[in-house]
């Protein structure tokens, strides 16, 4: 008896979590995890950040660059005077939850209550409804998949791996240099996450100044993810 309760809770771990994690990521289930577009959409999870989101929104607007940010819902309302900027600059703000927690550990409801707060919070800085969302490390559970929230669900095509201090702009360049028309790329603004290095922004902001201008000498466009 007691085995087939082990088997039956593994078993309802995997449906849980496995399994929608391979619908998503490996078959695109209910998410977009890149552009039928001529353009690249910039998209910068678990802000905001009282100092590194402020100099990646300047390096924006000196390259004339309109991008998307999933923010945390708690991180925004501490910040409001940044996500209003975002929207005054033309950046689309999404949701990343109310607090950065794999779907994995949470129930379908406490994730779906999560993005409404966040929804809210966003909209009462904003005056707008956000339309994207991003489950925090990508990770969706079954609820996610079987009762999707109305928000359009987006994932990425391309990522750096710029959470970590290892490697050094150098790593973020070399993974995305071969970035092309439709992909979503994935950046963050902030290094509080768990497993995360809070100052690895720095190195994001700094990878971008010099990639930037080389996808533009390719011809490459940028635009929100509502705007491809």
């Amino acid at each position: 008896m007691r085995s087939r309760l082990v088997t039956a809770g593994v078993l309802a771990t995997l449906a849980y979590t496995v399994v929608p994690y391979m619908a998503s990521r490996v078959f695109g289930w209910r998410v977009t995890k890149s552009l039928n577009s001529q353009y690249v959409a910039l998209t910068f999870d678990d802000g905001p950040d009282p100092v590194y989101t402020g100099e990646l929104l300047d390096l924006l607007q000196q390259e004339e660059i309109q991008a998307t940010f999933f923010v945390v819902g708690h991180k925004a309302e501490a910040h409001p005077d940044i996500i209003r900027r975002m929207q005054e600059e033309g950046h689309q703000v999404g949701i990343h939850n109310y607090v950065h927690r794999p779907n994995w550990s949470m129930r379908p409801a406490t994730v779906r209550n999560g993005i409404e707060r966040t929804a809210t919070v966003i909209e009462r800085i904003t005056g707008e409804r956000p339309t994207v969302y991003r489950p925090p490390w990508g990770a969706l559970n079954a609820g996610d998949i079987l009762c999707p929230s109305p928000y359009k669900m987006v994932l990425w095509s391309k990522m750096a791996e710029d959470w970590k201090l290892d490697g050094g702009k150098a790593k973020i360049k070399r993974l995305l240099a071969d970035v092309s028309a439709g992909d979503i790329i994935l950046l963050h603004d902030n290094g509080e996450t768990f497993g995360a290095d809070l100052q690895a922004p720095v190195q994001t902001i700094a990878a971008l100044r010099e990639l930037i201008p080389e996808w533009k000498a390719r011809g490459l466009q940028f635009r929100r993810i509502d705007q491809t």
